[in-house]
């Protein structure tokens, strides 16, 4: 049996996949548990420089939970809690992850597969993707960190749109919203997807690592400590500083080291 989340590696690029393509990558408890944790493998591995986090398949990056598990797994208040804490750290594995994750949207990204792509940094999808969150008709609310993501994402006016009217829409919609960062034609979403990862891969690690971090921090109304602005100011000396300076003047490439 293929593994559910499957990681391949292709030097510092990771790309991490939701394998269950004969249910459209629909998610599952034991899916959840094993997203989390191929997650926090590859936020601690200093040698990844991006991830990529897609849907098998080409038809669909997730449809969200699987429906059929709610009699055994989400029947009632205490195992939806149990299954919630799996499915938080996943999300909050995908969103905590020190490199840059990019979403590799191909089809369907609805419900919790519209939430995975939330907390990924870069989303890139299809022009015939399809996205929302029409949970209302199962008579399920999204809990409070996954609309916080959402809300982050596309703020409340937005937010209440998907919410309140539940329709699934479509690419153009999914832009206008800042759910995706860019659109591209159907059979060209694997290799816009690993075009930026590699562009990603290209600059200097310790960077795309502070800067999401930086972002990360500002979010939070606690003003700055005088120690965090000073790490403002680490990147000057670092190694990959002194060799992307002399790159730039010599007029080369740099290869930056991460260190």
């Amino acid at each position: 049996m293929e593994d559910l989340i499957a990681t391949e590696r292709d030097g510092p690029i990771a790309t991490v996949t939701l394998n269950r393509p004969e249910k459209l990558n629909a998610m599952t408890k034991p899916m959840w548990r094993a997203l989390g944790e191929a997650m926090r493998a590859l936020s601690a591995d200093d040698g990844v420089r991006c991830v990529i986090l897609a849907g098998a398949g080409g038809k669909s990056f997730s449809p969200g939970n699987d429906i059929s598990e709610f009699e055994t797994e989400r029947a009632t208040p205490e195992q939806a809690r149990a299954y919630g804490e799996i499915l938080h750290s996943a999300l909050s594995a995908i969103r905590d992850c020190r490199h840059p994750v990019i979403a590799r949207i191909e089809g369907i990204c609805v419900g919790g597969g519209l939430e995975i792509a939330a907390c990924c940094d870069i989303r890139i999808c299809g022009a015939s993707s399809r996205f929302g969150a029409p949970i209302k008709r199962l008579g399920l609310v999204m809990a409070y960190p996954e609309i916080e993501t959402l809300l982050k994402l596309v703020g409340r006016a937005n937010a209440c749109e998907i919410l309140f009217e539940g329709e699934v829409f479509g690419a153009d919609r999914a832009k206008e919203m800042g759910i995706v960062s860019r659109i591209v034609p159907d059979g060209e979403v694997v290799q816009a997807a690993e075009a930026a990862a590699w562009r990603v891969a290209e600059g200097a690690p310790l960077v795309a690592r502070w800067h999401k971090a930086f972002m990360t921090r500002l979010e939070d109304p606690a003003p700055l400590t005088e120690a965090e602005r000073k790490e403002g100011y680490a990147c000057f000396g670092t190694e990959d500083f002194r060799i992307g300076y002399r790159a730039f003047l010599a007029k080369e490439k740099p290869e930056f080291t991460g260190r």
